[in-house]
């Protein structure tokens, strides 16, 4: 696999964290977690993203994305697993422009998920069952946006080499999802994901995630391009990110269904 990393002053923590030995499967997916979904209160970032069919045929779309954690019990707790709220905005084109994605992320039942469609003036909710459907008519699913709850699944850690922790998550209600397993690649120093392989019912890899950059804002290691690939399509989506800005200090009030006709013009120009 290409290593996407090198060793700099501005990961030393990470790095710490990171030659700790002794780690269980679960810790090592909570730190995973906490580094693609947690870093600091809130941020935000704008994304191109680009789908190319299986006959080379390209549709692009560009968004930004806000995200903010809800305080736990104890407002000094840092927790990785605090609930969350997204709200992602579309620029482009323009048959998408100012559709609105909201998602309230809780860690101990089903997420809430809204889609606003401004042709119709309607504010549609997704269920639970849809999750694991196209985002947008792209190679990631609606789960992928805002990560799926890692005790959905049981995680066993296959091997770990001196660049990688290679985990088999299986999840544990096969019913509500269309694979049977999914094999992760996290990175040793940072915890970020950088590869995912996802196995069908019968045991094919129909899936593939990989993070193509990883870039450090405000001293926190970040994946700024990455790529689903639909390997029974043919198709792929590539995902890079811009502007991406941590602790910026968001509002709740722009997290409710009010805000979804009336976007929070500040923080998405």
């Amino acid at each position: 696999m290409k290593k996407l990393f090198s060793l700099s002053a501005t990961a030393v923590i990470f790095l710490i964290a990171g030659l700790a030995h002794g780690m269980t499967a679960d810790e090592i997916v909570e730190k995973s977690n906490r580094a693609a979904y947690y870093m600091e209160k809130d941020g935000s970032a704008r994304v191109a993203m680009r789908i190319t069919d299986s006959r080379g045929r390209e549709r692009n779309r560009n968004f930004t994305i806000l995200r903010r954690d809800q305080p736990g019990p104890n407002p000094e707790d840092d927790t990785y697993c605090r609930n969350q709220k997204y709200y992602v905005y579309f620029h482009l084109p323009a048959d998408v422009n100012k559709m609105v994605f909201m998602v309230w992320k809780h860690v101990d039942r089903e997420d809430d998920r809204w889609l606003y469609l401004p042709a119709l003036d309607l504010v549609k909710r997704i269920a639970a069952t849809e999750k694991r459907t196209s985002f947008v008519g792209s190679d990631f699913f609606y789960e992928d946006v805002s990560g799926r709850n890692i005790t959905d699944d049981s995680h066993v850690l296959e091997k770990a080499d001196p660049t990688y922790y290679v985990l088999m998550n299986t999840p544990k209600d096969k019913g509500l999802v269309e694979f049977s397993r999914y094999r992760t690649w996290i990175h040793k120093t940072t915890f970020l994901t950088v590869k995912v392989e996802y196995f069908d019912k019968q045991g094919e890899k129909y899936r593939e995630y990989e993070a193509l950059k990883v870039d450090t804002v405000q001293g926190i290691p970040t994946v700024t391009r990455s790529r689903m690939k639909d390997l029974t399509a043919g198709s792929e989506t590539t995902l890079t990110y811009s502007q991406v800005k941590y602790a910026i200090g968001l509002p709740e009030t722009i997290f409710t269904e009010r805000y979804l006709r009336r976007p929070p013009s500040q923080f998405i120009r």
